[in-house]
């Protein structure tokens, strides 16, 4: 499996805080199942002031340390890019990674802020349409905006945004509601992927082999490779070639 949203490389964000807890969520990672894994740490300013060629860099190193612990977790870098006007400008200057590419058009991995859908927010996905690049918005089912109102979610889908839900969600780690709306945007054929969106190995781990079983026996296989095989290889193509 594919985990195109995950907080692997230490010492960056709320992730891992230190390589030997990255290499532990590596190693869990690939017990459960997964091969490839997108590195997607924040990049929130103010709060986590990461930058493109750091990212990339600190994935670098962390592809040696597992090469020499002989883990077999293939990783790439990308972010998980908060949605704010800092990020147009950003967006604009090239100074964002991407998480991936879907026919010849770059994907970001945005995110709306937990508690509510912010003022404008379609304002910021239409002007990173506007750019050539396609949003995957990441966690909407966790957004409390989304959970009081599911309609807040279809201005984006008609723009062309995609949808990545969490795995965790799914399964109902998130509670209830969280996992109702998951399936039922999955129902209405609005989800584009599912990952793990990992931060820790206790309560955010790197698992989606729950979430696959739960697809499996609800949607049948071929939908659980969908979401969790086939389009995150799809648009990962190019990170992993």
């Amino acid at each position: 499996m594919y985990d195109v949203h995950c907080h692997l490389l230490p010492g960056l964000d709320d992730g891992a805080a230190d390589l030997e807890e990255g290499l532990a969520l590596a190693r869990l990672a690939v017990a459960d199942g997964i091969t490839h894994a997108v590195c997607t740490p924040h990049i929130h300013p103010g709060r986590h002031d990461n930058t493109a060629a750091g990212i990339r860099a600190a994935c670098d190193a962390f592809r040696a340390a597992l090469a020499a612990q002989g883990i077999a977790l293939r990783v790439a870098a990308a972010a998980e890019v908060r949605a704010s006007l800092e990020c147009l400008a950003d967006l604009q200057a090239g100074a964002l990674p991407f998480v991936g590419q879907l026919e010849g058009r770059p994907v970001l991995l945005l995110e709306f802020p937990h508690g509510e859908l912010p003022y404008g927010a379609e304002r910021i996905t239409e002007h990173i349409l506007a750019q050539g690049v396609l949003p995957l918005i990441a966690h909407p089912e966790r957004n409390k905006t989304m959970i009081r109102d599911p309609r807040r979610i279809l201005p984006f889908v008609r723009q062309g945004c995609l949808l990545q839900l969490t795995a965790g969600a799914l399964i109902g780690r998130f509670g209830g509601a969280c996992s109702a709306l998951s399936q039922a945007w999955i129902d209405d054929g609005r989800v584009f992927v599912v990952a793990s969106d990992a931060h820790n190995l206790d309560h955010r781990p790197p698992l989606l082999s729950a979430a696959r079983a739960y697809l499996v026996q609800g949607y049948g296989v071929e939908a659980a490779d969908r979401l969790l095989v086939d389009n995150p290889a799809l648009l990962t193509r190019a990170l992993f070639a």
